[in-house]
């Protein structure tokens, strides 16, 4: 395990490394199959991050190898089709814009915000965009408190991803991520971080 772990961090190491210091982007997996009992139990921990009002316009599509992984492998960049294709889950992360129509459901002591927001497409947007990817990080946590190794990737065409799995609702895409074991050669050579005065200031 890294060995950076702090007594003021309330987090025995073997989670801090599970969940931080030794968790990495997985490129290669296994075939062992990723089960719905996983699934769901990923969700259950990822459903408690902060949102504003409570709003949580994350979704998420499985996508298992198939006819649909073709579809979807179709529109990721060529670096990540292989790795995309292989994996035994990939998860597709989107931001429902309509994510309001639940708000009498997740914020009872404010139901008037649906209204309020029902004729403000574009700031639904910007909150959904925002919050769904703050949702997203801790995702990433639960996949590997699941004991399974996340490999996310930007590189898509969200567009056309949109028109393949989302045209017939308001889920815009933020994220695709392969999920599963780490197979062979998984994992590049760690990248250098930032140190705390490189990125902290005090006022």
């Amino acid at each position: 395990m890294t060995d950076v772990h702090s007594p003021l961090i309330n987090l025995d190491p073997e989670a801090q490394a599970l969940l931080f210091t030794d968790a990495r982007t997985a490129n290669t997996f296994t075939d062992e199959p990723v089960t719905d009992e996983h699934l769901q139990a990923i969700f259950e921990l990822a459903k408690f991050p902060p949102t504003a009002a409570n709003t949580q316009p994350l979704r998420i599509l499985y996508v298992r190898p198939g006819e649909a992984r073709t579809r979807l492998v179709a529109h990721m960049s060529d670096g990540n089709k292989a790795k995309t294709a292989s994996a035994p889950m990939v998860a597709v992360l989107a931001a429902d814009t309509d994510f309001h129509e639940f708000i009498p459901q997740v914020f009872p002591i404010r139901p008037q915000m649906r209204d309020d927001l029902a004729g403000k497409p574009e700031a639904r947007e910007r909150m959904a965009r925002f919050n769904a990817t703050l949702q997203i990080g801790y995702f990433l946590l639960a996949v590997r408190a699941a004991g399974l190794a996340a490999g996310p990737m930007a590189g898509f065409d969200a567009a056309a991803v949109d028109r393949e799995f989302f045209a017939d609702n308001t889920w815009k895409t933020l994220l695709v991520v392969n999920i599963g074991r780490p197979g062979e050669n998984a994992w590049f050579p760690r990248l250098p971080r930032l140190d705390y005065t490189d990125v902290v200031r005090h006022a």
